[in-house]
């Protein structure tokens, strides 16, 4: 799979993901202080799932109607940060083939995954 990692998101993240041979570019090499739109543009530009903590995406997603690859929202309180990657790593061997056309909320112990409009 082709991810793009935002620049919000911890370097953990982009490591594991690397260390599982996925196609990472990440936001902060590529395009460091876009605003959002210009983010999923890039994502869409280029086939890549975008994997963010800005809630904004949802916005973009579903109000404004933007395109896209895949999202997946990471939602985890900062003593539980240290889980992110693995359980990414997780949920993209259980469920990879669902994502690209999902925006996906990934909390602690749980994944929702919701189908895109349109």
């Amino acid at each position: 799979m082709r991810f793009l990692v935002d620049e919000c998101c911890d370097i953990s993240i982009l490591n594991a993901l690397r260390a599982v041979e996925s196609d990472v570019l990440s936001v902060s090499d590529s395009l460091s202080g876009a605003s959002d739109a210009e983010v999923i543009a890039l994502a869409v530009s280029e086939s890549r799932t975008l994997i963010t903590e800005d809630k904004d995406f949802g916005q973009l997603v579903y109000a404004a109607g933007h395109g896209h690859c895949g999202v997946i929202l990471l939602r985890y309180p900062f003593p539980l940060a240290s889980k992110i990657s693995d359980d990414l790593v997780i949920l993209l061997h259980e469920r990879g083939e669902v994502i690209r056309t999902s925006f996906v909320v990934l909390q602690p112990g749980k994944a929702r995954i919701l189908k895109s409009i349109g």
